[in-house]
């Protein structure tokens, strides 16, 4: 696992009770009152306000900075709309009140900005708007594209152009609060999130935010571009670019991120006495003391925490943030035992000043369920006033429901949402803690949660945008999107047009589907390219990944044979070729199907000629046929390689790797992020009924302490993996059976696989209202009552039998 994590970091460096549940899913949408979502303004072709900064400012070099503009109002109006964007981030404040934060990451060629509405924060008399900005420069997360540190602000009309961004702005630097290199331990084999902050509180301005407050160091502020000074054109031009912007601006289509006051958490192990009541309760730590106060939230967490503290002249205060904590060993162990174990991970540093009432929140959010608290002080006491969370993340409204006669599918249900929640942002994240990077692989599992969760497409249009986005000459896509670091996993690149599909299946926008199709057919080029005579791909350039596993030869995986071809690599490029297919008919061109077909009636010719075993009965990774894993039967099954009546029999060798029955054929096992696709394959197969069989490891991470699901199996590395929670959505799809019945959910199919369910109640989000299912088992006959909204239509599938299904109410009795 260690290897292949640095395998991952080394390519990039190479290639620079559910009903319930709803009533906690609220505290995720609120907001601000000037963070109300603003209705997307029209494209501005043309930009008055200057992009600024400091005039002693490196262009890429780390550095925080301070803006602040008057504006003097006789009435407050009941409008005031800006747009606001920044390189790298800033957070915007208005007389004190945080606004909001941004922009939403993306590339140079399409750099977000975002839109307020400062009317609810406004005053008569002067108003103070005020930003911090801040470039970490090299320290920045992998995730972070930069071009160099700038500001900039604009009134939506002639209206709220007082505040636009120009030389009337004042600008100080922050040498307080700069980059914390982070330390060494705790599983740190590939860490891509950004670093942690120092405050200096000495050297940080306390008052920069107050109105009027304006020292020595405050200056004009001057113009970020080359030539360092203020044009009259300002930046107008298409899409706000000349030759001397290097940002293309592009609305945000996203609403902005909760920021949501929750538990920072509770002291469960401290050498302080009467520190208990910590956080609620302020504590004092006295002179020439050194003392640890571990915080445990129950659950985990992204969030900004936010420390206060008075007095303390010249002590330190280390803040480190951990998913689990740590044996002697470095080793994870039941996610809920504290004993002796560890908090190791990335750090926060404070050294106050020995002022009253100050408070601590780094410019980033972090990710934690355990947070320790170490405190060393000099000559003089320190007192901790209290800490506070604020929850961060993508505002998801959930509408789906889920409960069963299985309680604990009920937990598995709602951990696997909690886990997904903390990998979605402004992008979607494979773990918030180490990464917090948009892969192409985990964003398809992801956004088929948040279709079933909330019915919200935003997210993954974003997601499908950016790796589109992320194309190379060459045709193919990024491996993950946006980066700074560029890798290339060309797997990834048939995921995306997988999920390309998914979107026209669940969500009804075919003119969103169209404008990214043009994309898909770079990549398919790329491909076709690499696809021999006998149809099978031969080797892949760049990181030919499939999946984490450990084979027992210790072999790449996928591995080639002599002729340097892959069984594996091409039954996904084959399911690529189908969905591809299938859009192009809808949607396209029938030149591309008529092109794409031969090429598909090859590879299933290549692959059963020469990876089928038949003393056997299963398919082989290569032609060597000296390694066969799940993965390439899965896949067999599902784009039917395998004929329709041999299915069955594929996927019950499958299983017994699954459920660790006896297996003639050794199998490599799929890891939990390839198992989302072992659900489909029984499903494709038939089999569907099995699959509450294969939740054998969510229920052991239930008795382990998990709050989120992990990475993989054993020690493992982060401890929220969203690939993990396809549970939560086969659940409702597979289990409660309800999905789309044609493309753009246009009709349903619900088709339930209750297993040994005696009781189950789900709902699931459609355009049109709400889907509601509800099942009973008694005395071998299955009542069923199904609610449709309005306008719906479909059918009900139960053991071969097709019943048919329009907009309200039906009640079914089904032997």
């Amino acid at each position: 696992m260690r290897e292949r994590r640095l395998h991952r970091c080394t390519s990039s460096l190479l290639l620079s009770v559910g009903f319930v549940f709803l009533s906690l899913a609220a505290i995720f949408v609120s907001a601000t009152p000037a963070q109300s979502q603003m209705t997307p303004s029209p494209v501005r072709d043309h930009w008055k306000a200057q992009w600024i900064s400091h005039p002693t400012a490196p262009l890429r070099e780390p550095i925080t900075l301070h803006f602040k503009k008057s504006l003097d109002l006789t009435a407050v109006p009941a409008h005031f709309v800006i747009h606001v964007s920044a390189d790298n981030r800033f957070v915007l404040y208005l007389n004190g009140e945080r606004v909001g934060d941004g922009p939403a990451r993306g590339d140079l060629a399409h750099w977000r900005y975002e839109t307020f509405d400062l009317a609810p924060l406004l005053k008569t008399g002067t108003n103070t708007l005020a930003a911090t900005v801040w470039n970490y420069g090299i320290y920045a997360p992998v995730a972070q594209i930069s071009e160099r540190t700038a500001f900039l602000v604009e009134g939506d009309t002639e209206a709220e152009t007082a505040v636009n961004t120009n030389g009337s702005w004042l600008v100080e630097r922050e040498p307080g609060q700069v980059p914390l290199p982070r330390k060494a331990g705790g599983g740190w084999d590939y860490y891509a999130s950004g670093w942690g902050d120092s405050l200096k509180g000495s050297a940080y301005d306390w008052s920069w935010n107050a109105a009027g407050a304006i020292g020595s160091h405050w200056v004009h502020a001057v113009g970020a571009l080359r030539e360092n000074v203020f044009s009259n054109a300002g930046i107008a031009a298409s899409h706000g670019v000349t030759a001397d912007v290097p940002w293309a601006l592009v609305q945000d289509t996203l609403p902005h991120m909760a920021y949501q006051e929750e538990d920072a958490g509770h002291v469960v192990r401290t050498t302080l006495e009467n520190a208990n009541s910590f956080p609620k309760q302020p504590i004092t730590v006295a002179a020439h003391s050194h003392v640890h106060i571990l915080l445990d939230r129950s659950e985990e967490t992204t969030a900004y925490p936010k420390l206060a503290f008075s007095g303390g002249n010249h002590s330190h205060i280390v803040l480190t943030y951990a998913e689990a904590l740590y044996d002697e060993k470095h080793h994870k162990g039941n996610r809920n035992e504290v004993g002796n174990r560890q908090a190791l991970g990335i750090t926060d540093e404070i050294y106050p000043d020995g002022g009253e009432h100050r408070a601590f929140e780094p410019l980033w959010w972090r990710t934690w369920r355990y947070l320790d608290i170490e405190v060393e002080t000099q000559d003089d006491p320190l007192t901790l006033d209290g800490m506070q969370a604020h929850f961060t993340g993508y505002p998801f409204k959930v509408a789906a429901q889920f409960s069963s006669s299985d309680p604990e599918l009920q937990k598995i249900w709602e951990i696997g949402w909690h886990t997904a929640q903390l990998d979605a942002h402004e992008t979607y994240m494979d773990c918030p803690y180490y990464e917090q990077l948009q892969y192409a692989g985990d964003t398809r599992i992801q956004a088929m949660i948040t279709y079933a969760m909330t019915g919200d497409d935003r997210l993954p249009r974003q997601a499908l945008r950016a790796l589109n986005d992320s194309r190379i000459p060459e045709g193919i896509t990024a491996s993950r999107y946006p980066s700074q670091l560029p890798q290339y996993i060309p797997t990834f690149s048939l995921l995306w047009i997988g999920m390309l599909h998914d979107n026209y299946m669940y969500r009804p926008d075919k003119e969103f589907v169209k404008s990214i199709l043009p994309g898909t057919r770079t990549v398919l080029e790329w491909f076709a390219s690499y696809q021999h005579a006998d149809g099978v791909l031969g080797k892949l350039p760049w990181w030919s990944f499939m999946d984490w596993v450990e084979t027992q030869t210790k072999r790449d995986f996928p591995s080639y044979d002599a002729n340097n071809e892959s069984c594996l690599t091409t039954m996904q490029y084959i399911g690529a070729l189908e969905d591809a297919i299938d859009l192009e008919k809808n949607l396209g061109s029938p030149e591309y199907v008529s092109l794409y077909t031969p090429r598909l009636e090859r590879a299933k010719k290549g692959v059963t000629a020469q990876c089928w075993d038949a003393s056997k009965g299963l398919f082989a990774d290569n032609a060597a046929k000296d390694m066969f894993s799940e993965h390439t039967n899965m896949m067999a099954v599902l784009y039917d390689v395998a004929p329709k009546k041999d299915q069955p029999a594929l996927m019950r060798k499958v299983e017994a790797k699954q459920l660790g029955l006896a297996e003639t054929t050794p199998l490599i096992g799929a890891s939990f992020y390839f198992r989302y696709y072992l659900g489909r394959a029984l499903d494709h197969a038939g089999m569907a009924d099995d699959y509450l069989k294969t939740l054998g490891d969510w229920r052991g991470f239930l008795k382990m302490g998990f709050t989120t699901w992990p990475e993989t199996p054993g020690d493992t590395r982060s401890d929220a993996h969203a690939w993990t929670s396809h549970p939560t959505y086969d659940l409702l799809t597979l289990v409660a059976g309800i999905g789309p019945g044609s493309p753009g959910f246009q009709t349903v199919r619900i088709a339930p696989h209750l297993g040994d369910l005696t009781q189950l109640e789900a709902s699931y989000p459609h355009d049109k209202g709400i889907i509601h299912v509800k099942y009973s088992v008694s005395g071998g006959v299955t009542h069923a009552e199904i609610e449709l909204p309005e306008g719906l239509t479909g059918e009900f599938v139960w053991k071969g039998k097709t019943i048919p299904l329009r907009g309200g109410k039906a009640n079914l009795d089904l032997k």
